[in-house]
């Protein structure tokens, strides 16, 4: 018979596998600090030796980092989906740029769409709260908080679409968007025009995720990405322009 005794689980092993169910789901984020060993002990009402055994198996495992003196943190590599090479190559050819929009257009439409299906009022609520924030930083004169709130707008749409994969993946590209991999954000949210364009176009995709549109929050992402795109070409243009100008002021001055 196929049959096989039942032996009960370690406590340790139920630890690890819960830990890292919400490193997966996305729940404990790259570089998040846990609970304290008493804190963390008393919240899965396992004794400490257990605890210790399962944080020494994650981290055995590369999923958890021991910092002296300050904790047990999640491993920062998770987040890191491309090697340093790699990134270095991205960040030097234009090329990997329009790609790099043109993937997340393909990827966040897909999410959006499955978003307005598959979300439950509770995710839905996580990203209403952070456009709430968009709103309020839209009303600073200073871009940053606005510009950072923009990329945990986008992966709340991606935790709200249910796909660990896509999840996994698009955080790393955030990551490297956030680093100025590809453009720099700040730029986009000093025009003021283009940025009050960016707060509208987030609030569409609200707006069609909130009706359960999965057509309307599609094409609200894909618009939105698109505009961006298009500034960052006029941008690139602009650039080239003023080089050409400045060889030609430089040439006149010369004359003179």
């Amino acid at each position: 018979m196929p049959f096989q005794p039942v032996t009960p689980e370690k406590l340790s092993t139920a630890v690890v596998r819960q830990i890292e169910q919400l490193i997966l789901r996305g729940i404990l984020r790259p570089g998040e600090r846990l609970p304290s060993e008493r804190e963390l002990s008393d919240r899965l009402e396992v004794s400490r030796p257990s605890l210790r055994e399962a944080i020494a198996d994650l981290s055995e495992r590369g999923l958890l980092t021991s910092r002296k003196g300050a904790g047990v943190y999640v491993a920062d590599v998770l987040g890191s989906a491309f090697s340093p090479a790699l990134v270095t190559l991205f960040a030097s050819h234009d090329e990997a740029v329009f790609d790099y929009l043109s993937f997340r257009r393909d990827m966040e439409g897909l999410a959006a769409e499955r978003a307005a299906r598959l979300a439950s009022d509770t995710d839905l609520q996580v990203i209403a709260a952070v456009f709430a924030k968009m709103e309020a930083a839209h009303q600073k004169r200073d871009p940053s908080d606005e510009a950072e709130l923009d990329a945990e707008f986008h992966l709340s749409i991606i935790e709200a679409s249910h796909n660990v994969i896509m999840l996994h993946m698009m955080r790393s590209m955030y990551d490297l968007l956030r680093g100025g991999v590809f453009y720099n954000r700040q730029i986009m949210f000093r025009q003021k025009t283009t940025r009050g364009a960016l707060l509208d176009q987030h609030r569409a995709i609200l707006e069609a995720l909130l009706a359960r549109a999965p057509a309307g929050a599609r094409q609200a992402v894909v618009d939105h990405l698109t505009y961006v795109e298009e500034c960052l070409a006029d941008s690139r243009k602009a650039e080239a322009h003023e080089v050409v100008a400045r060889q030609r002021l430089e040439h006149v001055g010369g004359k003179g």
